[in-house]
């Protein structure tokens, strides 16, 4: 009779998952026409946007080096707390998440020298189309 409970919430913690995706999804979707509706609206009034305002509206222009060093930042600091959590844990688990702590420290490294390599070729050449 147990198992049939831990499928009923297995199951029902998929289904979440599945409905906090599409719903992102379905926003993403809405705001995306509701800009488009706007600039839309905004020629057929007659008013030409310049293009800092297009690129505003539409988040053309993104900072990929920026965000870069965020996400290697918040992976880096990440990978401590599973190496203390399989501490905490126990012992025999505390050297397989060693590894995935090692593992996942070498993502954060990985991401934050991406950021340096964006901000060189910035840098090298300020025509040089973003990443993201």
């Amino acid at each position: 009779m147990n198992s049939g409970i831990f499928g009923l919430a297995a199951f029902g913690f998929w289904m979440f998952i599945g409905a906090a995706t599409v719903a992102g999804i379905w926003d993403g979707v809405r705001k995306r026409e509701a800009q488009h509706e706007t600039l839309r609206r905004m020629i057929e009034a007659g008013r030409k946007p310049d293009q800092q305002f297009v690129d505003k509206l539409l988040g053309t222009d993104k900072n990929t080096a920026r965000d870069l060093t965020i996400g290697g930042l918040i992976t880096l600091f990440v990978a401590p707390g599973l190496a203390l959590m399989g501490y905490l844990i126990d012992q025999g688990a505390f050297m397989p998440l060693l590894g995935v702590a090692a593992l996942v420290a070498f993502v954060g490294i990985g991401l934050l020298v991406a950021a340096q390599f964006a901000r060189r070729s910035e840098r090298q050449d300020p025509g040089f189309p973003p990443l993201g």
